[in-house]
């Protein structure tokens, strides 16, 4: 990229964050000090776009790492709700359809990590990489 040097790449890297924090391009530029044709014009660079979207997936990750860490307790208030007398029948239907359905995707899951890790050692017979 042109510009000028590290105060340059750290307003892109500025930019990037606020992009991933702010509600819009407009907002994200205001917070970072540039304009909105510039931060768009960024947006069009290929580097910047590689950088955006490795932040973005590296913020998704984090979220889904999250959502694991919680999926416990989660699966404890299903469990709860389903097996609680006082709550209304068709909740309790629906946490146990729920808890149905989510077993048996995580069944079909395993299945196809064993399919792939066949084919994989199909595919590399001498199980180099």
């Amino acid at each position: 990229m042109n510009g000028h040097g590290a105060k340059f790449e750290r307003k892109q890297e500025e930019a990037i964050a606020a992009l991933l924090t702010s509600r819009n391009v407009e907002e994200a530029a205001q917070a970072v000090g540039v304009a909105t044709t510039t931060l768009l014009r960024w947006q069009k660079v290929p580097e910047f776009q590689a950088a955006y979207r490795e932040a973005r997936r590296t913020a998704y990750q984090q979220s889904l790492a999250r959502l694991q860490q919680a999926s416990g307790a989660a699966v404890s208030t299903l469990l709860k709700v389903m097996i609680d007398p006082s709550t209304p029948p068709s909740v309790r239907i629906r946490a146990a359809d729920s808890v149905l359905e989510h077993s048996a995707k995580s069944i079909e899951l395993e299945d196809i990590e064993a399919r792939v890790a066949e084919l994989e050692r199909a595919a590399n017979p001498k199980g180099g990489g």
